[in-house]
């Protein structure tokens, strides 16, 4: 119950509200249920079609047109046209969505709260009040012991990794009953063979801090969130952006920086300013993410998961880890994964550190060292454009 109590912190009127609408839906679902046996409902966040979830999909309706399945997105998102063009489609977290939430054979998504409404979903679900199937096909490779995602925590029914170990650690802690997680790599893998790499392009890619982007009581004991430009993470990456040093090596070696902010911080993106002309802040509206990560040579990132597709490319990175401590207490606990010793690139803690390793990496011109390659290579065995199908081909075993 402790659990269920930590999330009432987070509860909302448009969540009660949420409620109703999903009890509103239940005639609809009853008569979607008897005309639809065989739906599956994917989405990913509200606002996207451009993770896993929409690698499936694509795929799905590709080359499984047969099967009954649709996909859930804002129909004012920049990506809802690519996705529209490829199948049927429904408007994200409303009346429509819940109904084929509520009758689909299988609810399949890149996100824990891909969903209509989060907080009423969890409550359905892993209280046993609603006993539907539901595949996660992952935001990321985890590193990190999230207890979130525990069996107890989601009641989910597959649950997919994208790398060997990551499969380990997940199926021996997670708590999941035997053979409800696969190793079978992500769907969004199958996109990162034959890139057309832009080499002399620098992508910074942190992740999310929860406790600035979602305030809760913890918050103000760990930064001075009065203001977003009173963060250390603000401080930090805008000190990055604007160091003459840095900005006069990308002249010397002819590089370029894209800033890339992770999705749950990019409600800040016009706080961060370079007037250098080889440094660019990108707005995720502009720019996919896939995309920059195929075109980059090199990445400058902490925490986040997308080192992992930038290693399953065999590219070159630093981590750069200035807050560590705050990070490990309010967001995510470590797990198997040591960035010294199984990461794929230096990690840095503080300004000094990330400038020497950056000038070393610019100096040999973005070149992978052997060592990290070859613990790339270990670290993804499975290696090839079939991800995809191996994911259909596990949710079709649910049943």
């Amino acid at each position: 119950m402790g659990r269920f109590f930590e999330k009432l912190e987070f509860v909302r009127p448009k969540d009660i509200l949420s409620g109703f609408v999903m009890l509103a839906s239940l005639p609809y679902a009853a008569y979607l249920k008897r005309k639809r046996k065989d739906m599956w409902l994917i989405c990913e966040d509200c606002n996207e079609a451009r993770d896993n979830g929409y690698w499936l999909y694509q795929y799905i309706r590709k080359q499984h047109p047969e099967q009954d399945v649709v996909y859930a997105i804002n129909p004012k998102s920049v990506d809802f046209p690519k996705v529209n063009a490829l199948g049927e489609v429904i408007p994200y977290g409303g009346y429509k969505h819940w109904a084929y939430y509520l009758a689909a054979s299988i609810n399949i998504s890149s996100q824990k709260g891909g969903k209509p409404n989060a907080a009423v979903c969890y409550l359905l679900e892993v209280y046993g009040i609603l006993k539907n199937k539901r595949a996660f096909l992952q935001h990321g490779v985890i590193e990190n012991d999230l207890p979130f995602l525990h069996y107890e925590n989601t009641k989910m029914r597959l649950f997919i990794c994208g790398a060997k170990k990551e499969y380990e650690f997940v199926r021996d802690t997670f708590g999941y009953p035997q053979d409800y997680v696969k190793y079978t790599g992500l769907a969004r893998f199958d996109g990162l063979h034959d890139n057309q790499i832009k080499k002399n392009q620098i992508l910074i890619m942190p992740t999310w801090r929860k406790w600035i982007s979602i305030p809760s009581s913890i918050s103000a004991s760990l930064d001075d969130i009065s203001s977003f430009t009173n963060t250390e993470y603000y401080q930090t990456w805008y000190k990055v952006l604007n160091d003459p040093d840095i900005q006069k090596w990308l002249e010397e070696a002819d590089m370029e920086i894209v800033f890339f902010p992770h999705r749950n911080m990019q409600k800040f993106i016009d706080y961060f300013k370079s007037s250098h002309k080889r440094i660019t802040i990108a707005d995720w509206r502009k720019y996919d993410v896939q995309g920059l990560l195929k075109e980059s040579a090199f990445l400058i990132t902490d925490y986040s998961s997308i080192f992992n597709d930038f290693a399953y490319m065999r590219k070159p990175m630093i981590y750069y880890q200035f807050d560590e401590k705050k990070f490990r207490k309010a967001q995510y606990e470590k797990g198997y994964f040591s960035f010294e010793k199984d990461g794929f690139g230096p990690v840095c803690h503080t300004h000094e550190q990330l400038k020497e390793q950056l000038k070393s990496a610019i100096d040999a011109r973005l070149e992978n060292p052997e060592m990290y390659k070859k613990r790339e290579e270990l670290f993804f065995p499975l290696w090839d454009k079939n991800n995809c199908q191996r994911n259909y081909e596990e949710i079709k075993k649910i049943k």
